[in-house]
């Protein structure tokens, strides 16, 4: 496994981030893996030299951060992983449980840290921006929680540029602490944050954690147009069908698949090592509901693909509207 730096911070995580939103409770979704099946895709990555795992406390309605503290408690010391969570999206149906005010963040932060057995967490994330919070409150509420000591660092989830580089004013100006890393939405068939979100991140030493990097398992290859529906997250995730699925989404999968056959491995693996060649890329964030797909994303670490490779990858790809902010 390879480690490298979150941005220009100090913090070392693994070129793999496993995201634990696939673990926690099938009540919450019926293609979620309840905590006993969980547990041996914890011990693998862990095994692997997997040290990155990120939660949120939506995920599972808290289930998730629970399994993911039982997880680590059990199979790993502490300091020798990077944890992260993330606040934003309520957590009940009265108000001030949920959004970016700072009564939620206090309230949510601690809420995560009791869930997942820990005093602090590494990396403490807002998981969208809230237009109904000024964010000079949200910014001062999460420097307070980092010092504190309940987190070590701040990052951001999906956005305008516009909002984060104003975030990263705010913060600088009054002297709190600034977004180590950007977690967004981005992979081959959705690249619109190459246009600015990335060569920002770059330039101001970001590190960047992409989520959904295999599109939602489409990037897999097992979907196609006559039927798209092919596997039991496919059938219930609406969101994924909002976000991909247009005629130029399947002319990438082609290529990734055609690929794929030619080097004898998974599309999913072509797709990821993609990712991993991409400018400014820290460690994308990898879901796994069966044991072969993460085996075959930690193998994917191997692959290095040409400058031609890469091109054939790219070509078909088309403009989309931005999506995955909401």
């Amino acid at each position: 496994m390879e480690y490298v730096n979150l941005g220009k911070t100090g913090l070392k995580v693994s070129r793999l981030c496993l995201g634990m939103m696939t673990y926690g409770t099938s009540k919450w979704r019926d293609w979620v893996l309840d905590e006993e099946p969980s547990r041996p895709f914890v011990q693998r990555a862990l095994e692997a030299g997997i040290n990155f795992f990120d939660t949120a406390d939506i995920y599972s309605a808290g289930v998730s951060e629970e399994v993911t503290g039982r997880a680590l408690r059990d199979f790993t010391r502490r300091a020798e992983v990077v944890l992260a969570t993330k606040v934003f999206n309520p957590m009940g149906p009265k108000p001030n449980q949920g959004g970016l005010s700072r009564k939620h963040i206090m309230d949510a932060i601690d809420q995560s840290l009791r869930r997942l057995g820990t005093d602090y967490v590494d990396l403490y994330q807002i998981h969208r921006y809230d237009s109904e919070t000024p964010i000079e409150e949200t910014l001062e509420a999460l420097h307070d929680v980092v010092k504190a000591g309940k987190a070590r660092y701040i990052g951001a989830s999906s956005m305008y540029v516009w909002q984060f580089v104003r975030a990263q004013y705010v913060a600088d100006r009054h002297g709190w602490t600034r977004f180590a890393s950007m977690q967004n939405h981005y992979n081959l068939v959705y690249r619109e944050e190459e246009r600015e979100m990335i060569p920002y991140c770059i330039a101001e030493g970001i590190g960047v954690i992409p989520w959904s990097p295999l599109a939602r398992g489409f990037l897999a290859g097992n979907r196609t147009r006559a039927k798209a529906d092919e596997t039991a997250r496919s059938r219930s995730d609406a969101f994924a069908h909002h976000l991909y699925y247009q005629e130029s989404d399947f002319a990438v999968v082609d290529q990734v698949v055609a690929l794929a056959n030619e080097r004898g491995v998974k599309p999913a693996q072509i797709a990821l090592a993609w990712m991993l060649h991409r400018p400014g890329v820290t460690a994308p964030i990898i879901g796994a509901s069966k044991m072969y797909q993460l085996d075959e994303a930690i193998a994917a670490l191997d692959i290095k693909l040409d400058a031609e490779e890469i091109k054939r990858l790219e070509a078909c790809y088309t403009p989309h509207p931005v999506l995955g902010y909401a």
